[in-house]
């Protein structure tokens, strides 16, 4: 009897038992897939709100993982795919979880170490041998033996040779050089990149115009590649791009280039860029990157003086074999004056005439090239900086300060009166007498010559300074 009831009990506990698990493992299945089918109703509303780029970017890579205090669960790939949705969808993102469950308010994202995770940049770093991605795209002809160095460029490539000593481990970090186009910026960024993987052939240097970039960008999006696009750029050792003006306006690519730069800032890496102007100018940039680009060094390269130029030239004509005399450079040195891409392309000119008409270089065929590149006039031997030097006599103010950027009213008031003279005397264009006065936009120089007209008439001190050096450099000098 009594082992009758035990044999009933034994059974009893083993039904309970089983039946209680089963239960159990009903409810985590039907739970599971809960949050399973809640992910894919949202994800299925997000797929109405955005484009589908966007949709395979940031959202098939996604995985729900729970639901927890009225929030879904979700897991991404790494860090930066957390930034982006935050900052970019998560308005899109609430509104499709609440069109969904009444009773969920929000999400969570965690950060999983699945598939799509990128490697952490420290153990990227600890990597004995590594590919450089772009190091075959430096130009091997760019370094800092064949860089001609004057007063107008000696600052920029001083910081540049102490960048390519010990990247990322100075204050130069981000290394912005900023000037006109033509002014040898691109070359100190190659210089820097040759220089360094001289030192260290191990280091993995990144070097891409800003076009590039966005591109890559672009197209990693299109390709649902985005990952593999981050991985690529933030495994510098040293980045190097190009024209970084040319972000102005791309919005998505500032915010991917503003995550980029963190990463390789806060890991020590070497950031050097090139812009047309200083950083503080620049319109339609995000004023977070601005703030970064301004939180390194930035120097600028001017146009060349009139020995500088001189040296350029004779340094390109024994690279192209010419043989010139110099009164012959001195006469393009006083023609070719904006920048350096210049004074290149008339060497080349004129080697090249010489070379398919069967022609001596003599100094017609001189000023035959040299007309056709001043748009066919023969400009005087007069120069901005005979100019400067002028106004600096007679308002007592250094050369220097005039085409610096103080902004104290009686330097400002000289180089008004310089970018007056160069335009009413030369009839030097807006753009290039900005540039030559550190880059400035071509409506500051319209701005300078509208005051500078209108003090003249109402204040004497002008009046005399600028009829004075009118007449003195009023008259042409002897042709060539």
């Amino acid at each position: 009897m009594w082992g009758f009831l035990f044999f009933v009990y034994f059974v009893g506990l083993l039904f309970v038992s089983f039946g209680w698990s089963y239960a159990v493992d009903n409810l985590w299945i039907t739970l599971n897939m809960d949050y399973k089918k809640t992910w894919q109703s949202i994800f299925y509303f997000l797929k109405e709100l955005l484009p589908k780029h966007a949709i395979d970017a940031w959202f098939e890579p996604v995985v729900p993982i729970g639901i927890s205090n009225d929030e879904i669960l979700l897991e991404v790939p790494n860090q930066f795919f957390c930034e982006w949705i935050e900052s970019h969808y998560k308005k899109d993102l609430i509104n499709s979880i609440k069109k969904v469950e009444k009773g969920l308010v929000g999400y969570r994202l965690s950060i999983g170490a699945g598939k799509h995770q990128i490697e952490p940049v420290s153990l990227i770093e600890k990597t004995e041998k590594r590919t450089p991605v772009h190091q075959n795209n430096l130009n091997r002809q760019y370094t800092f033996e064949n860089f001609i160095e004057g007063s107008n460029n000696e600052f920029a490539k001083n910081a540049a040779q102490s960048v390519s000593q010990a990247p990322g481990e100075n204050n130069f970090n981000p290394l912005i050089i900023y000037g006109g186009v033509g002014l040898g910026k691109t070359h100190l960024m190659h210089a820097i990149g040759n220089s360094a993987v001289k030192t260290n052939s191990g280091l993995n240097i990144v070097v891409v115009t800003s076009e590039k970039f966005t591109l890559d960008f672009v197209n990693s999006l299109r390709k649902n590649k985005t990952i593999e696009f981050a991985q690529q750029y933030r495994s510098a050792d040293v980045l190097l791009i190009d024209d970084i003006q040319f972000f102005r306006g791309k919005e998505q690519t500032q915010e991917q280039f503003f995550h980029t730069f963190n990463v390789l800032h806060q890991s020590g890496k070497q950031i050097v860029m090139t812009a047309d102007k200083y950083p503080g100018e620049m319109k339609g940039l995000q004023s977070r990157l601005l703030s970064r680009f301004q939180s390194g060094l930035s120097v600028d390269v001017q146009p060349p003086n009139f020995e500088v130029r001189v040296a350029i030239l004779l340094e390109k004509a024994e690279q192209n074999g010419i043989s010139l005399d110099y009164d012959v450079i001195e006469f393009i040195a006083k023609h070719i004056k904006n920048n350096v891409r210049d004074l290149e392309g008339a060497i080349i000119r004129i080697l090249a005439k010489s070379s398919l008409l069967n022609k001596e270089i003599d100094r017609q065929l001189v000023r035959d090239v040299i007309k056709e590149r001043t748009g066919g006039k023969l400009i005087t031997g007069l120069s901005v900086e005979d100019v400067v030097k002028k106004v600096s006599e007679a308002s007592n103010i250094t050369e220097k300060d005039i085409v610096g950027k103080s902004r104290k009213m009686e330097i400002a008031e000289a180089r008004q009166v310089c970018m007056y003279l160069c335009r009413d005397i030369m009839g030097t264009s807006l753009n290039n007498i900005g540039l030559y006065f550190g880059g400035r936009d071509h409506t500051t120089v319209m701005h300078a010559i509208k005051a500078i007209k209108k003090k003249s008439k109402e204040n004497k001190k002008i009046t005399k300074i600028i009829s004075t050096i009118q007449k003195e450099l009023g008259e042409s000098l002897q042709s060539f």
